[in-house]
């Protein structure tokens, strides 16, 4: 367990946006200080730490957290609910006096509505979940004079005891209920007292115009009742619009949410407070976002907008952007709050969001400021001015710009083929980027997949799912495919369809099939690897699987490919071939090259024959068409098992020759090699990928566009980019220790790269640039 002087704590004060809306404010979190250290020199808004109770790493806006000091943290999470720390923290004294209590300390303490004297004889640490670095901290005071035996025990709490005193003597209270002796005893904090100053300066009545403010929005309406409930004061709220946005919607919510609505003359509503909003325009809590951004809010849905105004709110402590936005169905002001108007725009299309849930709008991202300094069209739709091209992410900038939650390409309605597929493609290579600028009929696909997908996936490292609908919709239109916004496609036939059909982009791989003397060349989109039945593999790589399928088949490739995407074997979605299949993240493709000089497979030396018979052959290695110089072809054929073979004499490449003494050209053949950078992997029919984003071994990321989900029917998935760099480990292993490898004990993610992998991209560096 890590100690409590080796981390840094928090109390988040606010509700976390999406898409960490699961986390509630009030509850305590930490970050070693090593690493927020390293957080500071980033110069990053969002810190990463783990809420106490859970294993995992959040990523939170630094305005939504507030430090505490080690001790007040443990007395902070000793209460019962995260409304009671919040409550607690307004009161600043109570908690350093808490702080400097210790044993023997002269304390009253809160029991049955009483205030009792007592004296602490114990700090009772309680944790309900082991990995935390520290816990909550109740006081055991034992009563004293008139006050003994008033309590509820003997010093012992759940059968073990932690001091002595007189039966029901003994109390365990947290720092809330309790007060030093020279401190004056007043009513405890609990969180069911209301404080209406926070809402109104007076008491709130049937038929009072109020406002009702949610996580990002704020509904309006008339009281129609309020409630005693057991939780509080509940008030019965007719509003103009609910929760789903229908009209005239009723909801019932806790009388602390609710602020009067006062009436405005006619001088105050036509008047425009803009001087707090020109102020604050400059400078943000994220300083790309200013007014006249163009953003986006993630709740149930996307919502599109511009920000006209940006500072702060009465009663609200974090910084708050004022929205204009493009769908009035979305919006529920016409820029005034709580009577006081802070921009205009047209009824019902204003909207005041939290600064943090705003996210720069990734429709239309490039290397300009996404600033609107554009103009509206005859139907008050927003025109854009045009964006620049942004080159595929650095290794360097890989781990800032993609990791995280939130990262990649946000799936929606069976899309995971599709995100997976342009994920792998577009994120960290420009092998295929010559489709996105190449002339096409097809203008409004391309500027889709290059303006509203490749852009923002390369700048801002996400992309919605609202982008990767329209390019399906597209295609659906030009297909006439009434499937293709619903159901799940193949990636080779989504990238297939868009480099050929749509993109008339060249075939990158060209085969030549041998058919007695004559040859054929043939160009594709990618390979389907197939194998008969006749072979040996048990524990494939994928550079054998491939030089087995050219074999069976009497394929060679007539040229070096630039892109090089290959398909495994497969009997449908559930069925494999293999258990597992090797990645070779090096593709030697010398010896399946159909022109080009070959290297002896014994000497090293020029090949100038080839034997197909041989390459089954169980004398030789695994890998690799077997190719000869004559002398080394001689020698093998000499034995009895192999006098029957018939070894086909190669042509001499141009510049090579054949000396008389050797037999051979004595100079080495270069060897074509091509390097993989992605691999697409299934699972019950759910799409993810591995994409090798740099030069080192561990440089691997590992993106699932569908990693986590808010809600059910009416939800939204939540994507995820994380590092790897396990997966480097298991392909530096040697072959007989990765076969005794037991999937499902693999670190990380390794197991589905592995075990799962079902597309394999490959590129040439040299090739690429000529393409």
């Amino acid at each position: 367990m890590a100690s409590a002087d080796n981390n840094i704590y928090f109390i988040i004060t606010a509700n976390p946006p999406s898409p960490n809306s699961h986390i509630n404010a009030g509850q305590i979190c930490f970050i070693g200080k090593q690493r927020f250290d390293l957080w500071q020199k980033r110069n990053d808004r969002n810190m990463p730490v783990v809420c106490m109770g859970t294993p995992f790493d959040v990523y939170l806006n630094e305005v939504l957290l507030q430090q505490l000091k080690p001790r007040s943290a443990e007395l902070l999470l000793a209460l019962e609910s995260n409304e009671m720390r919040l409550l607690a923290l307004k009161d600043p004294e109570a908690l350093k006096e808490a702080s400097n209590l210790s044993e023997g300390s002269q304390v009253y303490v809160e029991y049955n509505g009483q205030w009792l004297k007592g004296v602490i004889r114990y700090g009772l640490s309680t944790s309900s979940y082991m990995s935390d670095p520290i816990r909550g901290v109740f006081f055991g005071v034992e009563l004293q004079g008139e006050d003994k035996e008033k309590g509820q025990n003997d010093g012992s709490y759940l059968h073990q005891t932690y001091f002595t005193c007189p039966k029901n003597s003994g109390i365990f209270a947290p720092f809330t209920r309790i007060k030093p002796v020279d401190h004056k005893p007043s009513a405890p904090l609990l969180p069911t007292q209301s404080s209406l100053s926070m809402t109104s300066t007076e008491p709130l009545k049937v038929g009072d115009r109020v406002t009702f403010l949610s996580d990002i929005n704020d509904h309006h309406g008339m009281i129609m009742d309020i409630k005693d409930s057991p939780d509080g004061k509940m008030v019965l709220i007719s509003t103009d619009r609910d929760k789903e946005g229908k009209q005239g919607g009723e909801m019932l919510v806790p009388l602390d949410f609710v602020i009067k609505e006062e009436p405005l003359n006619k001088d105050e509503t036509e008047k425009m407070d803009t001087s707090q909003g020109s102020e604050m325009g400059g400078v943000t809590d994220f300083d790309e976002i200013t007014v006249g951004s163009l953003v986006q809010i993630l709740g149930k849905e996307l919502a599109y907008g511009i920000v006209r105004w940006v500072g702060s709110l009465p009663d609200c402590l974090e910084t708050i952007a004022g929205l204009e936005l493009e769908n009035s169905s979305a919006g529920v002001t016409d820029g005034t709050y709580k009577g006081k108007r802070y921009f205009n725009c047209p009824p019902r299309c204003g909207l005041f969001v939290k600064l943090s849930s705003c996210r720069p709008d990734d429709r239309f991202s490039g290397a300009k400021e996404q600033h609107f300094n554009g103009h509206s069209d005859h139907n008050g739709a927003i025109v854009y001015e045009e964006q620049e091209n942004v080159p595929p992410i650095r290794t360097e900038d890989v781990s800032k710009r993609l990791i995280g939650k939130k990262k990649g390409i946000q799936g929606h309605c069976n899309s995971c083929y599709m995100d997976s597929a342009l994920f792998s493609v577009f994120s960290c290579s420009s092998v295929l980027d010559s489709m996105l600028f190449k002339s096409t009929e097809h203008e409004t696909i391309q500027n889709i997949l290059l303006k509203n997908i490749v852009n923002p996936l390369r700048k801002q490292g996400f992309v919605s799912e609202r982008s990767v609908m329209n390019l399906r919709k597209q295609l659906q239109n030009r297909e006439h495919c009434p499937t293709y916004t619903t159901d799940e496609k193949d990636p080779e036939e989504f990238l297939s369809l868009i480099m050929q059909e749509i993109l008339s982009l060249d075939p990158p791989l060209k085969l030549c099939s041998h058919s007695g003397s004559r040859q054929k060349v043939q160009s594709c989109y990618y390979y389907q690897i197939f194998m008969d039945h006749n072979h040996h593999l048990v524990l494939p790589t994928v550079q054998q699987l491939l030089e087995h399928s050219f074999y069976s088949n009497s394929l060679k490739l007539a040229e070096v490919p630039a892109c090089l995407i290959l398909t495994m074997p497969r009997s449908g979605k559930s069925f494999k071939m293999f258990p597992k299949i090797i990645p070779s993240t090096e593709l030697d493709i010398t010896g399946l090259l159909a022109d080009g000089p070959q290297q002896c497979v014994l000497c090293g030396q020029l090949a100038n024959e080839e034997c197909a018979e041989c390459f089954r052959d169980t004398v030789f290695s695994d890998t690799g068409f077997k190719y000869f110089c004559e002398k080394c072809s001689t020698q093998v054929h000499s034995h009895q098992q192999r006098r029957c073979h018939k070894p086909r004499r190669l042509l001499l490449p141009q510049g090579f020759s054949y000396s008389q003494s050797s037999g051979s050209d004595r100079r080495t053949p270069p060897r074509e090699k091509l390097e993989l950078f992605a691999v697409l992997c299934i699972e019950t029919s759910h799409y993810v990928s591995f994409v090798k984003y740099g030069p080192q071994d561990t440089d691997w990321i590992f993106f699932d566009s569908m990693a986590d989900r808010v809600g059910e029917i009416d939800g939204y998935n939540i994507p995820e980019v994380r590092a790897c760099p396990e997966v480097g480990q298991y392909l530096h292993m040697p072959l007989s220790q990765l076969a005794n490898q037991v999937p499902r004990e693999m670190k990380g993610v390794a197991k589905r790269l592995f075990c799962d992998g079902y597309m394999y991209l490959y590129q040439s560096r040299t090739m690429s640039l000529y393409r």
